[in-house]
C-alpha cells in the first residue's frame, strides 16, 4: 500500500517515498505481532513449556526393540528354481549376509515410567514380537525390560525394568477433563532422533480409529514415527494421552495426532499389572444405535440407549434382558449410544452385579446382571430361533421395496440356515426404494416385524396394517444376515 501524499511539515525532515513504506510494513508486522501475543495470552499460552519439560523428561524413555528374523530359504524371487545361476545368486547373498543365517532387525518406539520400581507403559505395536527390549533413559543409562502384558484393543503394553535405585515418574490425569483448545505437550523419540519436545492443541476428544474400546485424543503437536508410545502431557505434567497414531498422507507429522485418553489406559494398566491381560466385563447381547426413524417406529421420545437385537446365553439372559429393548442406564451411568455402553461395560469389574435401565414397550424395567468376562465369551455362538410351524404353500410378494418369500427347506439348504430357521427371505430388492438405501440385500431374513414374529406375507401384511392404525410413520424389522441381527425402521409410504 503506497502513502497517499509524501507532503509533510517543515519542522519534521523529509522522508522519502520508499523509506515510509518500510515504515508502514513495519508497524503492521509489529501489530500483528502484537496481535498474536494478545490472542496467545487470552489463550492462556505458557510463556515456555521449559520447566514443564525438565520436570517430566527423567520419567520419558527410549525404547529400542531387537526381533530375530528367519532368513531366505534361496534366491526365491530372483531366478526360478533349476536355473543354472542359483548357485551362483546363492553364494553371492551368502557373501552378503543374504543367505539362510537368521538375521536381527531392530525398531524404535517410545514410553514413560509411571511408578518408582519401575513399570512403564508404551503401545502394543512398539515391542510386539520383540525378543529383546531395552529402555534408555533420558538421563543415561540402559536397563533390559521384560513384558508384563498386553492389550491389542486398546494397543497398550506394560513392562518392567530392575533398577538399583527408585526412579523418576510421571502421573496419569483426568482426561474427560482435558478441553478441546488446551495446551498438551508430547514427548518421545520421533524417527530414532533421541529425546524431543512438541506442543499443540487439543484438537478434538472421543475419536474413534478402529478400535471397540478407541477413545483417542486428537491434538497437532507434532507426532511423527518412533513417537508411538509416549506420553500427552497437559500443563500440569500429568499423562493425559499414550500417543499411538497419527493421519498422514505422507507418513510425517501434518498436524493430525492421536493419543489413546488416560481413563482407557490407566483401567488396562491396572488389570495387565494385576493379572498380566485384561479382564473386561461382558453383558452378553448384541446392540445398535437407536436411529430417529427407529425411534420413531418404537414410539421412544429420543435416540438415546442401545437397541438390543439379540440375546444370546449369558449374563444379559440370565437377568430376563429381551430383544428389543432399549438399554438406558447402566451402573448408574445413562447409556448414550452403542459405543458408550461397550466402554462402561468393558470398564466394569468382572463378576459385579450391576443395575441395568431397559426400555421395554414404553415402560421401563430394572434388571440386575452379573456381568461375565468378555475374553472367555467372545465366539459365543447364537442359538437359532425355535422351529415353527412353515407354512403350506410358499408364497411371494412384494412389500416395501422388498420382493420376499416365506422359508421353506429349500430355502434353509439354498442360504445355509439352520433347520429351524424361520422367517420371510428376501429375493430382490427394488434399488430406488428405501429398503436397498437403508441395506437390504437379497437373501437377508425378516425375522420380525412390528416387533412380532413374521412367518408369513399375511403376518408382514398385519403389522404394516396394525402400524398404520397406530399412526406410525414406519415399521421396524428385525433382519438378520449371516446370523446377525440388526433392526431396520422402513417408512410406510411404500406398497
Amino acid at each position: 500500500m503506497r502513502p497517499q501524499s509524501t507532503a509533510v511539515d517543515q519542522t519534521v525532515p523529509a522522508v522519502h517515498p520508499a523509506r515510509l513504506r518500510h515504515l508502514w510494513m513495519a508497524g503492521v508486522t509489529l501489530m500483528f505481532i502484537l496481535a498474536q501475543a494478545m490472542t496467545a495470552a487470552a489463550r492462556g499460552a505458557p510463556e515456555s513449556f521449559a520447566d514443564l519439560a525438565q520436570r517430566v523428561s527423567p520419567a520419558v524413555v527410549n525404547i529400542t526393540t531387537s526381533t530375530t528374523v528367519a532368513g531366505r530359504t534361496g534366491p526365491q524371487g530372483i531366478v526360478p528354481d533349476g536355473s543354472p545361476f542359483q548357485d551362483f545368486f546363492r553364494e553371492f547373498q551368502d557373501r552378503n549376509g543374504q543367505g539362510d543365517r537368521p538375521r536381527r532387525s531392530s525398531a524404535l518406539g517410545s514410553g514413560f515410567v509411571i511408578s518408582e520400581d519401575g513399570f512403564v507403559v508404551t503401545n502394543n505395536h512398539v515391542i510386539e514380537g520383540a525378543d529383546e527390549i531395552t529402555i534408555e533413559f533420558f538421563e543415561g543409562g540402559e536397563l533390559a525390560a521384560e513384558v508384563i502384558g498386553t492389550d491389542p484393543k486398546t494397543d497398550i503394553a506394560l513392562l518392567k525394568v530392575t533398577a538399583d535405585r527408585p526412579l523418576p515418574f510421571v502421573s496419569f490425569g483426568d482426561s474427560d477433563t482435558a478441553r478441546v483448545g488446551d495446551w498438551v505437550m508430547a514427548m518421545g523419540n520421533p524417527l530414532g532422533q533421541g529425546f524431543s519436545v512438541s506442543a499443540g492443541i487439543v484438537s478434538a476428544r472421543n475419536r474413534e480409529l478402529s478400535g471397540t474400546y478407541d477413545d483417542y485424543i486428537q491434538t497437532d503437536a507434532a507426532i511423527n514415527r518412533g513417537n508411538s508410545g509416549g506420553p500427552l502431557f497437559n500443563m500440569d505434567g500429568q499423562v493425559i494421552g499414550v500417543n499411538t497414531a497419527i493421519l498422514s498422507p505422507t507418513g510425517g507429522s501434518i498436524g493430525i495426532g492421536f493419543s489413546m485418553a488416560s481413563n482407557v489406559v490407566t483401567n488396562v494398566v491396572e488389570q495387565l499389572k494385576q493379572f498380566g491381560e485384561t479382564r473386561r466385563g461382558w453383558l452378553g447381547v448384541r446392540i445398535q444405535d437407536v436411529t430417529d426413524d427407529v425411534a420413531e417406529a418404537m414410539g421412544l421420545a429420543s435416540t438415546d440407549g442401545a437397541l438390543v437385537t439379540d440375546v444370546p446365553e449369558g449374563p444379559a439372559a440370565e437377568a430376563g434382558m429381551k430383544a428389543r429393548d432399549v438399554i438406558v442406564e447402566f451402573d448408574g451411568r445413562k447409556v448414550t449410544d452403542t459405543r458408550a455402553l461397550v466402554r462402561q461395560v468393558g470398564n466394569t469389574a468382572v463378576g459385579k452385579t450391576v443395575r441395568v435401565l431397559v426400555n421395554r414397550e414404553g415402560k421401563t424395567h430394572t434388571l440386575k446382571v452379573t456381568l461375565g468376562r468378555r475374553e472367555t465369551s467372545e465366539g459365543t455362538a447364537v442359538p437359532a430361533s425355535q422351529p415353527m410351524d412353515e407354512p403350506a404353500e410358499p408364497e411371494e410378494a412384494t412389500i416395501l421395496g422388498l420382493t420376499i418369500e416365506p422359508m421353506s427347506d429349500a430355502l434353509r439348504e439354498e442360504l445355509n440356515l439352520a433347520a429351524s430357521a424361520e422367517g420371510l427371505v428376501v429375493r430382490d430388492v427394488d434399488r430406488v426404494s428405501e429398503a436397498y438405501e437403508k441395506g437390504l440385500r437379497a437373501q437377508d431374513v425378516i425375522t420380525e416385524a412390528g416387533q412380532q414374529k413374521v412367518t408369513s406375507i399375511s403376518d408382514l401384511n398385519d403389522q404394516i396394517e396394525a402400524a398404520r392404525e397406530a399412526g406410525r410413520k414406519s415399521l421396524l424389522l428385525l433382519v438378520r444376515r449371516a446370523g446377525d441381527p440388526r433392526f431396520v425402521a422402513l417408512g410406510l409410504d411404500e406398497d
